[in-house]
């Protein structure tokens, strides 16, 4: 089955760390710039942080500036969210899929330029 796998959600204290893992499955991420979004408790889904798979450039959403790195392990198939300073917003369901990273995506993003959406991972903040 072709898709990516979201891992590494969990319950966390404010000022906590989680790291996400995005790992494809049925396919290689190589050559796929990549998305992480978020769907916060009544509210839409939006762009967090994309890499783009040929020029490696990184766009943040600018809450999450300098507190969340995104980056990409080829070999392990995988792409990670490494999340810190956890603040209570910060809570939602987060997903990746593959699609267009470009300055504008945590702006707005058209969903169906992304496919391999998976399940997501909640994200919990306590305050």
């Amino acid at each position: 089955q072709v898709q990516l796998v979201e891992s590494g959600g969990g319950l966390v204290e404010f000022g906590g760390s989680l790291r996400l893992s995005c790992t494809a499955s049925g396919f290689t991420l190589d050559n796929y710039d990549i998305g992480w979004f978020r769907r916060a408790p009544g509210r839409e889904r939006g762009g967090v942080s994309c890499i783009n798979s040929v020029d490696g450039n990184t766009y943040y959403l600018d809450p999450v500036k300098g507190r969340f790195t995104i980056s990409r392990d080829n070999a392990k198939n995988t792409v990670y969210l490494q999340m810190n300073s956890l603040k209570p917003e910060d809570t939602a369901v987060y997903y990746c899929a593959a699609g267009p990273c470009r300055p504008t995506f945590v702006d707005y993003y058209v969903p169906h330029e992304y496919d391999f959406w998976g399940h997501g991972t909640q994200v919990t903040v306590s305050s």
